[in-house]
């Protein structure tokens, strides 16, 4: 069972990331509060639930939280300062949008950067450990795959309604036929001998 916060005497955030190991599309990230007395069976790490649990969770989530936002950040801004850094942004972007304001932050994996002067914890498997985490991974990822979804249907030569952006044979087959796309994320490598290589399309020349 999940527990259901860290410190009991704190507003804990919970913040986790979707999107990391991708070739496509931003990296999404939510910062969810929960209430201490909240508690639902399903309630998991979103990788460990099908995408009906998920989806069935995200509304008993936003009604429920206390507070809850997603922030992403774009492929260009991934490129230029790296996905970890892009993660951090994503989630400190999610935090500046709560509603009530943490005392204190909790992080699925083990690198983060001071958001103001909160403090927080680094938990590895922590959307597996902690309940706001876990409520956290669902948000990200659930507004994650809603937007890949939507960017299917401009470039459905991809199947991004299927694979959300992350290196599939058919995705890495695609991208060798059709070059990448203004979604791509360039400086990532499609094989571990050459990065990304094609024609950037914009969304007009598609058209």
């Amino acid at each position: 069972m999940l527990q259901r916060f860290c410190f009991e005497n704190e507003t804990e955030a919970g913040c986790d990331e979707a999107g990391r190991g991708c070739l496509a599309g931003p990296v999404f990230a939510a910062a969810v509060i929960l209430p201490h007395h909240f508690f639902h069976p399903l309630l998991d790490d979103s990788k460990k639930l099908t995408e009906d649990n998920r989806y069935e969770l995200r509304p008993i989530i936003e009604k429920e939280a206390l507070a809850w936002a997603v922030g992403q950040i774009s492929p260009r801004i991934i490129d230029r300062v790296n996905i970890l850094q892009a993660s951090i942004l994503a989630m400190h972007k999610a935090l500046d949008q709560l509603v009530v304001r943490p005392t204190m932050v909790l992080v699925d994996g083990n690198r983060f950067k001071k958001y103001r002067r909160l403090p927080y914890h680094c938990i590895i498997k922590g959307d597996a450990t902690y309940a706001s985490i876990a409520a956290a991974s669902i948000l990200a990822k659930t507004y994650r795959d809603d937007y890949m979804f939507q960017l299917h249907n401009e470039f459905p030569h991809y199947n991004w309604k299927q694979n959300k952006g992350y290196p599939t044979p058919f995705h890495r087959k695609m991208i060798a036929i059709h070059g990448t796309t203004f979604h791509h994320r360039l400086t990532f490598r499609m094989q571990k001998e050459k990065q990304l290589q094609g024609t950037i399309f914009s969304e007009e020349s598609t058209n």
